[in-house]
């Protein structure tokens, strides 16, 4: 098996953090991501982004691995790879600008807005998931602290962490205020539809069939039993409360079975994201890291050298406006 490879530190978060109680659950990895991805879709700008790129259809199962391995690189690398991943997901994310069809307006995958409803659906589904198929309800102290966590890893995108909420009231205020700019577009429609079938997509091509149908059909009625009924009639989804019920009732055991062996959870892992696996192994384990301190924010980044995201993004825009402002009007 070899030597399990130990991360420099414990990176901005570390074992008494609420964020590895809530992410290392194994609810995070399958049910919370997908129903994570599908509401996102209801966006018009994220949905055009995602529709005219291509790749979520053509390669699912690369997009699935790499999207994994950046939130397990956040919330469980060592200070270092969580900046260089940081920077790394900017560059990307710069490339992806465009125009949004259903609106008329113009998408950026690096704007604040659209990176905050990116952050927020998943921070909130994965503490969703693992409450309904999980463990259960936080405590107070516990949800107020993953919520100050969570405003803590939006420093590694282009977001301002004051605009996170830091209360399960705030996160509801949210979504609703956010509501009149979701669209159930034909896009929206059909890449929800493919998305509740995200297992079918990243499970190894050795499972059998029958296998794969049953485990995806499960997987997806419990991802959907999660979702709020007009949210639902956006996407035109449909499933009984009954169907509900029983997706919740047959999930959760498998989930707590899974839970108690780390040694199943990181062969799943080898399995479904094989780039988030040594992410994820060194904590599974228990190896500890080579200087085992949860770093500042600041501090790593004063070291490293660099801007943040947030910087860089509001300098492309001044640099974008001076441009501008330098072109010869041809009226």
């Amino acid at each position: 098996m070899g030597t399990t490879r130990q991360h420099r530190d414990y990176g901005f978060f570390g074992p008494d953090s609420v964020t590895w109680k809530v992410w290392l659950y194994p609810t995070s990895a399958a049910l919370g991501f997908i129903r994570a991805v599908v509401v996102e879709e209801l966006d018009p700008h994220l949905v055009a982004s995602v529709d005219q790129s291509g790749q979520v259809k053509r390669r699912p199962k690369l997009r699935y691995d790499r999207t994994m391995q950046y939130f397990a690189t956040v919330k469980f690398g060592d200070a270092e790879s969580v900046l260089r991943a940081s920077d790394v997901l900017f560059t990307i994310h710069a490339r992806a600008v465009g125009d949004d069809p259903v609106t008329g307006g113009r998408y950026d995958a690096n704007a604040p807005a659209s990176q905050l409803w990116i952050h927020l659906t998943a921070w909130h589904s994965i503490l969703y998931t693992y409450e309904i198929f999980g463990p259960g309800r936080l405590s107070e102290a516990e949800e107020k602290q993953y919520w100050e966590e969570c405003a803590r890893a939006a420093e590694f995108q282009t977001i301002d962490p004051a605009d996170v909420p830091r209360t399960r009231e705030g996160i509801r205020a949210y979504f609703e205020a956010y509501r009149p700019m979701l669209v159930g577009s034909e896009v929206a429609q059909d890449m929800m539809d493919f998305l509740l079938d995200g297992s079918s997509h990243v499970l190894p091509a050795a499972v059998p069939g029958p296998v794969r149908w049953l485990l995806n059909g499960v997987a997806r009625r419990a991802v959907i039993a999660t979702l709020p009924r007009w949210m639902r009639e956006l996407g035109a989804i449909q499933q009984s409360p009954v169907t509900d019920r029983v997706a919740t009732a047959l999930t959760a055991p498998v989930f707590r079975l899974i839970s108690l062996s780390p040694r199943v959870k990181l062969l799943a892992l080898r399995a479904l994201s094989p780039g988030t696996a040594p992410v994820l192994e060194p904590v599974l384990r228990g190896t500890p890291p080579v200087n085992p301190v949860v770093r500042e924010i600041a501090e790593a980044r004063a070291a490293r050298g660099g801007s943040t995201p947030r910087a860089q993004y509001a300098e492309l825009g001044e640099a974008a406006a001076t441009r501008a402002d330098r072109t010869p009007s041809t009226s």
